[in-house]
């Protein structure tokens, strides 16, 4: 970059702002988040749950 060439300082600020957000996002993720297969296990589960709890009802 040249000496002379004027430099945008809100572009960099925003640029800056954004980094810093999707890093922080990024350690959420891997912190809180799950990946897809867990949660596909989770629903099968339920669902089977679900299934077996309709199957022992008793109704008159």
């Amino acid at each position: 970059m040249n000496a002379n060439t004027p430099i945008n300082l809100n572009k960099v600020r925003k640029a800056r702002d954004r980094a810093t957000e999707k890093a922080e996002a990024d350690a959420n993720a891997v912190k809180h988040g799950r990946s897809k297969a867990e949660r596909m296990l989770d629903a099968a589960r339920a669902d089977k749950a679900r299934t077996a709890l309709d199957q022992a009802k008793f109704e008159e």
